[in-house]
């Protein structure tokens, strides 16, 4: 049996509702059973419901990575708030009694281990893929990006201070075009420039008194867009004559695209890490309105090398309440296969499966020794990023801090030879401020720890600001972003 916590069983929740209702049916002794198998593999129980009959429900760990949870409840939830009472209750150290896996779990453990077995199988069989229609896929795309270049033309042809509401919404409705040429990425690249003129509500409305704050921004879209129809039918024309016709690892752009790329992929391009272990540093849930979905972003650092990575899940808004929300998460979490995708500083990351472990001293102290203590080679290297147009405007590092003070009105970090960075929360709206919280830290926690910040350019004054996301203390992890 893997080690089971409160901390882990929220994690496993599917929404916050969930965790009350099974927390819940612990609290009021809903369950008259509690057994766990001789092997300590699964936990099983009956937990009294609306109906005569009480629910049956199970907790399989026999596959410690990637649990599996039965209840013939009508839940349409997995874990359904029976199975999380139930490990809620193990968690809390409720009394369990050893007993026989009854005989109808036993048949769905067996079919399920005859299925794992089958897509084994499917893995290692070689994958055949359908070369004539991907290549009429990348023709279609490559007559896409000559409708993103068009548009990115007429955006030239306009100009910043031409375009209003009605305008903007013309060119999102041409913008679908790049939808049906299979280049979702390439939209919302045009729709985040569209949307600089647009309200909070995502409504477009004239702001002409507005538009000086956003002149910096709008030019960088236009460049970004520039870019990326001139990389982008490069790229597509490259994979057309490879006989392979294989995907570009070495740079974002076919993500860029709207690839989407499937862990099998990114294994096959030896695109992994093995045997990984990574520590949430921060979280958060933003509306991604370009994108017309929900993002819930992670930000991990694996502990071997100190690169930070990031985990994405994606939610449109039509089947937001049919995906399972990502959350917060507090252990260690130990990866057998990590699938890095091509990228640069802050990399996203995906797994199948994982086991957690509680977070430690000794990971504190390895987060801390990865820190940057040195302010100016990091600028020096953010600043050579950040001239590549496809880049990460936002990217994030680990840096060792003497102090954290404030100068005047600003809030600075300071390293050992007196390098200063200021703070600010300001053109980071996708997570929510942070800097107002480090006046109710201890002394200490502001003093020779390790800062995780996200970098922004700040186009107008020219300079480099951070956002603390995070400090690591020899005592803990101190998140200010959840």
């Amino acid at each position: 049996m893997i080690s089971i916590d409160e901390a882990y069983v929220d994690s496993a929740a599917p929404n916050a509702e969930a965790i009350k209702n099974g927390r819940g049916l612990v609290l009021k002794s809903k369950f008259s059973r509690f057994h766990v198998s001789e092997d300590e593999s699964i936990l099983f129980g009956e937990c009294q419901g609306s109906g005569k009959e009480p629910y049956r429900c199970s907790c399989d760990f026999i596959q410690p990575d990637k649990p599996t949870h039965r209840c013939n409840c009508p839940s349409r939830q997995f874990p359904c708030k029976h199975c999380l009472g139930l490990m809620y209750a193990y968690a809390q150290g409720k009394k369990f009694t050893t007993a026989d896996v009854p005989a109808d779990v036993q048949a769905k453990r067996d079919k399920a281990q005859a299925r794992v077995e089958k897509k084994q199988v499917a893995v290692d069989r070689p994958r055949q893929v359908n070369k004539s229609a991907l290549a009429k896929k990348i023709k279609a795309q490559l007559d896409g990006i000559d409708v993103l270049e068009r548009l990115t033309h007429d955006l030239v042809r306009l100009g910043i201070g031409n375009m209003n509401a009605k305008l903007a919404r013309e060119m999102e409705e041409q913008a679908r075009q790049l939808g049906n040429a299979y280049l979702p990425g390439a939209q919302a690249a045009l729709h985040n420039y569209t949307k600089l003129f647009s309200g909070d509500d995502g409504k477009f409305a004239d702001k002409s008194a507005q538009r000086e704050r956003i002149y910096s921004e709008a030019l960088d879209q236009l460049s970004r867009l520039h870019s990326l129809v001139k990389r982008g039918r490069a790229y597509l024309r490259k994979r057309l004559d490879d006989p392979e016709l294989k995907p570009e690892t070495d740079s974002g752009i076919a993500a860029w695209l709207g690839h989407a790329w499937q862990l099998r992929e990114l294994k096959d391009c030896g695109l992994v890490e093995t045997d990984a272990e990574l520590v949430q540093l921060a979280f958060n849930t933003h509306d991604d309105i370009a994108r017309q979905e929900y993002v819930d972003t992670g930000v991990w650092m694996t502990l071997g090398n100190g690169r930070i990575r990031l985990t994405q899940n994606y939610r449109p808004y039509k089947a937001a309440r049919f995906i399972k929300s990502d959350d917060s998460f507090f252990h260690v979490a130990q990866v057998k296969e990590l699938c890095v995708y091509p990228g640069d500083i802050n990399p996203r990351v995906r797994w199948e499966g994982m086991l957690p472990r509680p977070l430690e001293a000794r990971d504190l102290e390895r987060i801390r020794h990865h820190g940057r203590p040195d302010f100016a080679a990091v600028v020096k290297e953010v600043k050579t990023h950040l001239k590549e147009p496809l880049a990460d405007k936002q990217p994030i590092h680990a840096l060792h801090f003497k102090r954290l003070a404030r100068s005047g009105d600003t809030l600075v970090a300071e390293d050992a030879a007196g390098e200063r960075l200021a703070l600010t929360d300001a053109g980071m709206t996708d997570e929510p401020p942070s800097c107002h919280l480090l006046s109710l830290l201890p002394g200490d926690a502001l003093e020779n720890n390790t800062l995780i910040a996200r970098f922004r350019h700040d186009r107008d004054t020219r300079k480099l600001r951070i956002k603390p996301l995070s400090i690591v203390t020899r005592a803990a992890l101190v998140r200010l972003t959840l």
